[in-house]
């Protein structure tokens, strides 16, 4: 595995995180680590003809999670090689085919961009955890989806009414379906990890949202789908939330 990196940033991590994706996997393009001041820009990988690219700010890569994250891209791009559904269906087909006929929010429409890109996620994960230590995925999910929280709407009690937040209620309670989903799928959660409180919570602030079904489906995605299988999932997940129907149409 041929790899490179740009910017103001250690190259150690990327090197530790390559080093240990090669012990059970390999990658065929070269890849291309590029560092970048901006801190909103975190981490995300892009695809061409001859080559990947990691793109993470120089925060994230000078931080304790610089090498699980490489290690998350790494795995996405092996994904993309494979040519796995989740990582080639245009998330524009699954959106005509769930939502034709339909008027929609444009916040659900941008959540199901989200949506699959947790799907996606469960897939790179399978890789990353079969070759990388779980502790920190673990933490960096309940403190995302703790920071989520306290970011809520919250009840006014003069004036009777929710206050509007940074996030989307509904959102943040996909969101913690998936990580409750992505853990339980690795048998990595005890039965009374703090994840589980705060799921609780965000699905108390979603009442339309059936996180339980969620995070079944995020849980129970088809270790390897045919192309079929995967647009079906994924059309049944998007049109549940799209909709406001509160959960997928089948586990």
């Amino acid at each position: 595995m041929e790899l490179s990196v740009h910017g103001p940033g250690p190259a150690a991590p990327f090197l530790r995180a390559r080093d240990r994706f090669e012990t059970e996997f390999d990658l065929s393009l070269p890849v291309e680590v590029r560092v970048r001041e901006d801190p909103d820009e975190r981490t995300w990988a892009a695809h061409y003809d001859g080559r990947h690219v990691l793109n993470i700010s120089r925060q994230a890569a000078t931080s304790a999670m610089a090498a699980s994250l490489a290690l998350h891209e790494f795995a996405h791009m092996r994904r993309y090689e494979d040519d796995h559904p989740s990582h080639v269906q245009p998330i524009e087909e699954v959106l005509f085919l769930a939502l034709a006929g339909k008027e929609v929010e444009r916040r659900r429409v941008a959540g199901c961009y989200q949506i699959a890109n947790h799907m996606k996620d469960v897939y790179a994960d399978d890789i990353t955890l079969s070759v990388g230590p779980a502790d920190r995925l673990v933490s960096f999910l309940e403190s995302e989806l703790a920071r989520a929280l306290a970011d809520r709407p919250t009840d006014d009690p003069a004036e009777g009414r929710r206050l509007s937040g940074a996030t989307d209620p509904e959102m943040t309670a996909i969101n913690a379906a998936f990580a409750v989903g992505l853990l339980e799928r690795h048998d990595l959660l005890d039965p009374g990890h703090h994840i589980y409180d705060l799921a609780e919570a965000a699905g108390r602030d979603a009442p339309h949202v059936d996180l339980g079904r969620f995070k079944r489906r995020f849980r129970s995605l088809a270790p390897d789908p045919g192309e079929s299988d995967y647009r079906k999932a994924l059309v049944d997940v998007t049109r549940a939330y799209a909709t406001g129907t509160g959960a997928p149409a089948a586990d």
